[in-house]
């Protein structure tokens, strides 16, 4: 299945997995801003069942999906859209006949389910559940490709690469750079960030995130996960990628061709730039997204990043360059890392060396199924909770 212009007068029908996140919200303002492009056909939330309602009556979706825990709630008056409650209610929204694309952005390993659904029902696949590709990217890429179904990056930095290169080929691309902002502790030592909390790790100087990803920025953890996902994204080999900082969070990837050309993708720090790409694709409208005031934009600042106090960069190349089993032991240790940080049982200093020695002690297999990923992901999660303790 290709994804052409639509110039058809029937909206492109789009589930949404995972509604109520960061990027589920940017979504939906961008399926809102473009009627006659777009349509929320379905959604599906999980903890945030209080914010059904609202959303139902806002967007109209034909199809809702819920898999968490669901208590009394009423349902909005004269608004019955088709409701699927329980474990497999995602992979039913992904695998629906009437949806034209799905936006996968449920936050963690958890969004895997959705993506491969989609992949299998042979479903165009907005990825911004960058987890997908790191626990299980071989295997994703494949059944992309099996089944023929286009797979458009939205984390920013990959959006950007993917727009600068689809038209080329990644045959003539030299390297990559990812820009990474650097986080609220950019510039800090391993000494100064000894007694970081929660709510100082949260506050992020350019984006807008759930808390997960947000401290993921923080311990550079997010950009390591980047790295992974552009390995298996795009093809190439870890010694292609590259990570520099940038504060400003305006030139989102750098693209250098063979010939020593470089290319830039530039735009205000917005999801919804990419959402709307993605979802669009390959048509670019006119949308609700910022623009740059270049009255006012004055320098871009670059920078190396600080390996000696955020080890996760390394981390994340090592990863790459292990593939196997290797990020689905990576991708669990650091979300289970950061719940115990988030809960106050773990040091923030402590995420990345926690996530290392589960990386380095998990029982490694180079060709896995999708079924020995998912054992490796429990496996780890269980080890972390018992690090140090």
């Amino acid at each position: 299945m290709t994804l052409t212009s639509n110039s058809s007068p029937i909206p492109r029908r789009v589930a949404l997995l995972g509604a109520t996140g960061s990027i589920g919200a940017s979504a939906l303002d961008v399926i809102q801003a473009l009627p006659h492009k777009l349509q929320a056909f379905g959604l599906s939330v999980h903890r945030s069942v209080d914010q059904l309602d609202a959303l139902i009556e806002k967007h109209r979706p034909e199809f809702v999906a819920i898999t968490g825990e669901v208590g009394p709630r009423t349902q909005s008056v004269g608004l019955q859209p088709n409701m699927v409650m329980g474990a497999n209610a995602i992979e039913q929204l992904a695998k629906h006949p009437d949806v034209d694309i799905v936006l996968s952005a449920i936050a963690g390993a958890a969004g895997l389910r959705g993506s491969w659904a989609a992949l299998q029902a042979k479903k165009p696949l907005a990825l911004a559940n960058k987890e997908t590709l790191v626990v299980a990217g071989p295997l994703v890429m494949n059944l992309a490709k099996q089944n023929r179904c286009p797979l458009i990056p939205v984390d920013s930095e990959h959006s950007a690469i993917f727009q600068i290169i689809h038209e080329r080929g990644i045959e003539e691309v030299e390297r990559i750079v990812l820009t990474a902002s650097g986080g609220p502790f950019r510039g800090k030592t391993r000494r100064q960030l000894e007694n970081v909390t929660p709510e100082q790790a949260l506050n992020h100087p350019t984006w807008k995130m759930g808390k997960k990803i947000t401290i993921d920025s923080a311990t550079l953890m997010n950009k390591a996960l980047e790295i992974i996902e552009a390995r298996w994204l795009f093809g190439l080999a870890p010694e292609q990628i590259q990570v520099v900082i940038h504060p400003e969070s305006i030139v989102h990837s750098f693209v250098e061709f063979r010939d020593g050309s470089v290319l830039a993708q530039l735009s205000p720090p917005d999801m919804r730039l990419p959402i709307q790409y993605a979802l669009t694709y390959p048509e670019r409208l006119p949308g609700p997204t910022k623009r740059l005031n270049w009255s006012e934009l004055k320098s871009l600042t670059f920078e190396q990043p600080d390996r000696a106090t955020f080890g996760a960069l390394d981390l994340g190349f090592e990863v790459a360059r292990r593939g196997g089993t290797a990020g689905a032991a990576f991708n669990a240790a650091n979300e289970a890392a950061v719940a115990r940080f988030l809960a106050g049982t773990l040091t923030f200093l402590d995420i990345t060396p926690a996530t290392q020695e589960i990386v380095a002690a998990h029982p490694f297999q180079a060709e896995p199924t999708l079924d020995t990923l998912m054992e490796v992901d429990r496996w780890a999660r269980k080890e972390i909770e018992h690090w140090r303790t």
